[in-house]
């Protein structure tokens, strides 16, 4: 008895452990959706896509209905009559209009076939992933496709946004955009409220090398406001304006700023050859520019002439500018106050690396004076660089227009283009190596950085304008 009170005791003794604490879990009760609600549910859309069909594909409907008739009217045969005469016809439209056919039928096709297969099968895997879908209680909303257009080289995607979304949200993910739906580049262009556009290009129009472009014949066609010298992505002219802005090219080395250079002179050789317009070259490598002496009204290789050049333009700019004053406010180009244009090549040969502090100094005073004042008076810096940065041209900001080539690093893309271009899918970064003379530039009322390619003048295009030139003057000389 004794030992089993002791064995009692020693057990009621014995410390237990501590029960943890159980969390507090909180459950969504399910509610199951009656059925009812679920066959009107799915009787809605099936009416609303009865109503909405003849709207979107009007074209597809009339062909399906207008077949559907004839076979209950005529049987197999008569239906069979229909489609070879259809057919035939548009043989004779295919072979008599391409142009018609192509805009008419063919893209238009293509637009529809694009829009099932390759737009609305990905569009919600692709959105989600790319973190372009909205979530509201528990409810995932998406932007919706509202028209799909196909023009020769690029599909155009027109998407209503979700209310509370801004277009910026697109623009910052159209890399993602671009490989979800296996396109070269993705462009965002903004409609209205609530309406955009995804440009999709199929094809690169800008793999192949351009040709020098041809000289106009006539000085009267050469427009110096919009300059042919390449071609844009959508295979439209890249006209590049000079007359009332500054120019500024930003590229490595190899990028092709030769070819943005030389077909900006080549477009100008016949207003140079009527005097309405001259070129001041500034070649400190002596190897661009020294193969167009003959063009030039004024050429420098070595440092002190450079700066003793963009010294004498200022000169000449506020002679002019005093002559104007008060007398007119718009220059135009004759050959008393011909457009005279700067090109400086290597700019920051002249502003960060020559070893002379006092050529430093010079040079960067002259070139702040013609780009702050010279525009209204017909005077224009063209100037081409390798490095962006503030330390090597602290003057970019005075360029309005700039031409981004292949740079090194991305963050020099909104260094040159301005900020958020990048995100808006100008990147010049990431530029092939072996596309020289392609670029991004920003056009005239679009935000957006738009891609395209100058055109590769050869040594033997610059020999001839040069000689042509030459021989020219000496026909007017005699």
């Amino acid at each position: 008895m004794l030992g089993n009170s002791s064995a009692g005791a020693s057990q009621v003794q014995r410390p237990t452990a501590p029960v943890p604490a159980q969390a507090v879990r909180f459950t969504t009760p399910v509610v199951e959706t009656p059925g009812i609600f679920i066959l009107t549910g799915w009787l809605w859309r099936f009416l609303r896509l009865l109503v909405l069909l003849p709207v979107q594909f009007p074209v597809s409907v009339a062909t399906v209905a207008v077949s559907v008739t004839v076979y209950v009217l005529t049987g197999w045969l008569g239906l069979a009559a229909l489609w070879t005469i259809t057919d035939i016809a548009l043989l004779v439209w295919w072979r008599r209009w391409p142009h018609s056919f192509k805009a008419r039928v063919a893209l238009r096709a293509l637009a529809t076939w694009r829009r099932f297969w390759i737009y609305r099968r990905h569009w919600q895997p692709v959105l989600v992933v790319s973190g372009l879908a909205e979530s509201y209680l528990e409810r995932q909303y998406l932007p919706q496709i509202r028209g799909v257009t196909c023009s020769a080289w690029a599909d155009r995607v027109r998407v209503k946004l979700v209310a509370g979304t801004a277009p910026a949200e697109f623009e910052q993910r159209v890399s993602e955009l671009a490989h979800g739906f296996g396109a070269p580049s993705c462009r965002v262009e903004v409609r209205g409220p609530r309406d955009l556009v995804l440009e999709f290009p199929r094809r690169d129009m800008l793999a192949e090398q351009i040709d020098a472009l041809p000289v106009p014949d006539d000085p009267q066609d050469v427009d110096l406001g919009a300059l042919p010298v390449g071609r844009c992505e959508d295979g439209q002219p890249w006209n590049l304006r000079l007359h009332g802005t500054h120019v500024l090219t930003v590229g490595v080395t190899g990028a092709g700023k030769g070819s943005v250079l030389w077909s900006t002179i080549r477009a100008m050789v016949p207003a140079i050859d009527a005097g309405a317009a001259q070129v001041w070259a500034i070649d400190p490598k002596r190897m661009e520019l020294s193969y167009g002496r003959n063009l030039f009204a004024r050429y420098a290789d070595a440092a002190d002439e450079a700066v003793s050049l963009l010294e004498d333009a200022v000169g000449a700019m506020q002679e002019r500018a005093e002559r104007y004053a008060g007398r007119k406010r718009v220059h135009v180009p004759n050959t008393r106050d011909p457009f005279v244009v700067v090109v400086l090549d290597e700019v920051a040969f002249l502003t960060a690396y020559h070893p002379e502090r006092e050529i430093r100094r010079r040079a960067e005073n002259a070139i702040a004076t013609l780009t702050s004042q010279g525009r209204s008076v017909g005077f224009c810096v063209l100037a081409a660089l390798q490095d962006p940065r503030k330390e090597v041209l602290n003057l970019r900001n005075l360029f309005p227009d700039k031409i981004a080539l292949r740079l090194d690093e991305a963050s020099q893309v909104d260094m040159v283009l301005g900020d958020g271009a990048r995100d808006r899918g100008g990147n010049a970064h990431l530029i092939d190596p072996d596309l020289p003379g392609v670029a991004f530039v920003k056009l005239e009322g679009s935000p957006a950085p738009v891609r395209v390619r100058a055109a590769f003048v050869t040594d033997a295009d610059i020999d001839h304008m040069a000689e042509s030139y030459a021989a020219s003057r000496a026909e007017d000389s005699v």
